[in-house]
């Protein structure tokens, strides 16, 4: 029957295994040969060694049954992040005073977990656009991605237009579409709909032809919220305080004397929106986050297969481990104690 079939997933090559154990295992086997007949307790003790490394060699095995199959859900879409990382991003105005890179972070985080199996890219832009991340089903790189991310150089900022991306967007969606055309392709844009530059944006509307689906996200508060000056290097909390006023100090950007203050335009991310055929959504750490479904390319569980499952029974031989472990230790203590008991009738002598 297949479900008694054992099925062994060993931590070692088994012949490294056999290598490493075959000369205690010969040890043991010359020890139980060369016990005293007549008391029989050293045969008896070496045998149970000898049981005791056999089990640690079963457990280094590994051995298990099946144990059935869990499904699995595999999404054929290419889903494209394109994130603001200007100033503004890290306006303290998300959940109170929290900058908006956190929400950012939690979203993005949500849209993976939305669409398991999906191939995600991750575009970021301020003063230009860059592809932070290409295609790829390794979620972790985009999450590592964005916790270490960190917005442009305060000094160097002079000014960014929301529609920068448009042209490497559409390449990357044109590029996805022409390697895998079976696949559907989302956008999310994140960001807060600050133009600050005098040009009128650039639209997206070249690339909607390559969208199924996604969504622009809006973050920020029509009061604003202040912005902190960023250097483009890790805090060091170890390091010494710089002087007052300073740019590596960390205080915020200021105008005319007073806090700079990052202000949404929604009306802008609408338009982007509009250009791109998908739905604009403004966003607050009170309000979970309302994701589309995924296209209908979305494979159905029966359809992705499945994961089979093994059911481990290394831990019957680690039981059988520690209740040998458990006879030597009581039959030390047994030793130890016959032992003192001898030296002090011998000091009484």
């Amino acid at each position: 029957m297949e479900g008694a079939t054992v099925i062994f997933q060993p931590v070692l090559n088994v012949f490294l295994l056999i290598l490493l154990f075959a000369p205690v295992v010969g040890v043991a086997v010359w020890m139980l040969t060369k016990g005293n007949p007549s008391t029989g307790s050293g045969t008896v003790m070496w045998s149970l060694r000898l049981v005791m490394l056999l089990a640690c060699f079963m457990m280094l095995l590994r051995p298990g049954i099946p144990g059935g199959a869990t499904q699995t859900l595999a999404t054929d879409t290419d889903i494209v992040i394109v994130l603001d990382t200007t100033a503004s991003i890290v306006a303290e105005d998300w959940d109170g005073d929290q900058p908006r890179l956190d929400g950012v972070r939690a979203d993005v985080q949500s849209i993976v977990d939305e669409y398991p199996g999906a191939r995600f890219a991750l575009i970021t832009f301020d003063a230009s656009a860059e592809q932070r991340l290409p295609l790829t089903t390794d979620t972790t790189a985009l999450m590592s991605s964005l916790e270490i991310l960190h917005p442009e150089v305060t000094s160097q900022s002079r000014g960014s237009s929301i529609g920068i991306a448009n042209t490497m967007l559409q390449e990357t969606l044109a590029a996805a579409a022409e390697s895998a055309p079976d696949r559907s392709r989302m956008v999310f844009y994140l960001g807060d709909g600050e133009q600050t530059v005098i040009a009128e944006p650039e639209s997206f509307a070249g690339s909607a032809e390559f969208v199924d689906g996604g969504g622009v996200l809006g973050y920020g508060t029509s009061e604003g919220g202040p912005m902190r000056i960023t250097s483009g290097k890790f805090d060091d909390p170890s390091a010494p305080s710089p002087p007052t006023g300073s740019e590596s100090e960390g205080g915020y950007i200021e105008y005319q004397g007073a806090p700079a203050m990052s202000v949404l335009d929604d009306t802008t991310l609408q338009t982007i929106a509009g250009e791109l055929n998908v739905p604009f959504q403004l966003r607050d750490a009170e309000t979970a986050i309302d994701l589309p479904e995924a296209p209908t390319t979305t494979t159905s569980y029966s359809d992705s297969g499945s994961v089979g499952n093994v059911i481990e029974l290394y831990w019957v031989f680690a039981l059988i481990i520690v209740l040998l472990l458990g006879v030597e230790l009581a039959r030390a203590t047994m030793l130890a104690a016959q032992l003192r008991g001898l030296a002090v009738r011998g000091g009484d002598a």
